[in-house]
């Protein structure tokens, strides 16, 4: 099953890992790694249902102190000084360093995504939430996603990239803004290449939008797809996502590479929804994002956290900003979401 917003999908009738699936029929479900690996799924049956209240006992996570970080505190930080390093060279102007944070689930066999995802859309409501479940094809996946990588109507195609994120808007720096700029251009250019000749526009710079115990800057970019441009020829292009990267892109890739120690796996790829008979689609890009991985001897509740780094970065904040988008996530899906105090501190008015 899949599940985004208010629309339910069920009936599976097939997957592929061709993204020109997208362009026959039929309402897909697409989640796609950050290493490329995509998974593309179609069901027979669409619905429209809410996500329902969270029952208790549906879902058990681990414990708050079992989680363990792929960098830790020493290693990101270093990681943030290499990567200033680099751009003093000249090599890259903004690279995103991310880390992977682990902990086994205490009742493997009954846990579901779906019911992890309840309680995400009551603790921390998210524009682009969603589920995917398919446990057959190695996906179990829920997002409280804030990002829009891609939204399609018709030929029109659109990327809602974030930079820059704080506790108020007063936290928001000048390196914060600079650093949404720089992905805007690195968007733009991306979807320049399959959209039409000066029909790629910026029509929201730098947005200020609140979200659950943060606020985040966040721009908009819009095109007109090119005659025979597809969903092949539009991931290719804007794939991976360029705010979860950094400019340019492929020295941020080869960075990135070098510098974090674990798969970013769902994080940091694509999550969401085709619908090849409208020609409508919403993809989201996969951060404050949950996925089981069951491919070790014990299967284990993994979650991505990171930050863009600019030579204005200091490490010690950079540091500060991942456990800050992780802090509110993981205390929902260890169980101790209400004794955190997060009900009263972390609203969307905070």
């Amino acid at each position: 099953m899949a599940r985004f917003g208010g629309l339910v999908a069920s009936g599976l009738q097939d997957v592929t890992h061709d993204p020109s699936a997208l362009d026959s029929s039929g309402f897909w479900a697409v989640c796609a790694d950050f290493e490329g690996r995509a998974v593309c799924a179609r069901f027979s049956s669409v619905r429209r249902e809410e996500v329902p209240a969270p029952v208790p006992g549906a879902w058990r996570g681990p414990a708050a102190a079992e989680w363990t970080t792929s960098l830790d505190r020493d290693a990101y930080t270093a990681g943030v000084r290499r990567i200033r390093a680099y751009i003093a060279a000249g090599e890259v102007y903004q690279a995103n360093l991310c880390r992977v944070l682990s902990a086994p689930l205490p009742d493997p066999l009954r846990a579901d995504v779906d019911a992890l995802a309840a309680l995400l859309a009551r603790g921390n409501p998210a524009p682009y939430a969603g589920t995917i479940r398919l446990p057959g094809h190695g996906v179990e996946v829920a997002t409280a996603s804030p990002e829009l990588f891609l939204r399609r109507d018709g030929r029109t195609v659109e990327s809602g990239p974030i930079k820059g994120t704080g506790r108020t808007e007063g936290d928001l720096l000048e390196k914060d803004h600079a650093e949404n700029v720089m992905i805007v251009d690195l968007v733009r250019n991306d979807l320049g290449r399959v959209c039409a000749t000066g029909s790629v526009t910026v029509p929201d710079l730098c947005v200020v939008e609140k979200h659950p115990g943060l606020v985040h800057l966040v721009s908009t970019v819009r095109g007109e797809l090119a005659e025979g441009a597809g969903w092949p020829e539009l991931l290719a292009a804007a794939f991976p996502p360029g705010s979860v990267t950094g400019a340019p892109k492929s020295s941020a890739l080869r960075i990135i590479e070098e510098l974090e120690r674990s798969p970013r796996g769902p994080y940091c790829g694509a999550v969401g929804w085709v619908d090849a008979d409208r020609g409508t689609a919403s993809l989201a890009v996969g951060i404050r994002t949950f996925w089981i991985d069951r491919t070790g001897p014990s299967p284990l509740l993994r979650f991505g956290t990171g930050a863009g780094i600019t030579w204005g970065s200091d490490p010690e904040r950079e540091w500060d900003e991942t456990e800050l988008k992780a802090s509110r996530l993981l205390a929902v899906a260890s169980g101790t979401f209400e004794q955190t105090g997060f009900e009263q501190t972390g609203r969307t008015d905070s």
